[in-house]
């Protein structure tokens, strides 16, 4: 279920209508909720899908990351993670329309 294979820092993107970003406070880790099920997320991975919000390019995403956690090399994890995330079909792209 690919819908983008190569995300560059002017995408926008937002989680996909069928799932839902969830904080579960009982097991400390960030979840995304869907009708079967749910996937638990690494704590990177809920710090990356937290900040998505159908509005931010990947640019902005970086630069709000780059701020919370200082001279860490994050670019290149994080641009894997939202390829694999657009690949499982997590994220959708935004129409710039």
């Amino acid at each position: 279920m690919t819908e983008q294979a190569s995300v560059a820092a002017w995408t926008v993107a937002k989680i996909s209508p069928m799932f839902r970003l969830q904080w579960e406070e009982a097991q400390g880790f960030h979840v995304l909720l869907y009708p079967e099920g749910m996937v638990k997320l690494s704590g990177s991975a809920g710090e990356i899908m937290k900040r998505i919000d159908g509005k931010s390019p990947v640019s902005a995403i970086l630069a709000d990351l780059r701020a919370a956690y200082p001279g860490v090399d994050l670019e290149a994890d994080v641009y894997k993670f939202l390829e694999t995330a657009y690949d499982r079909g997590w994220l959708r792209t935004v129409d710039p329309r």
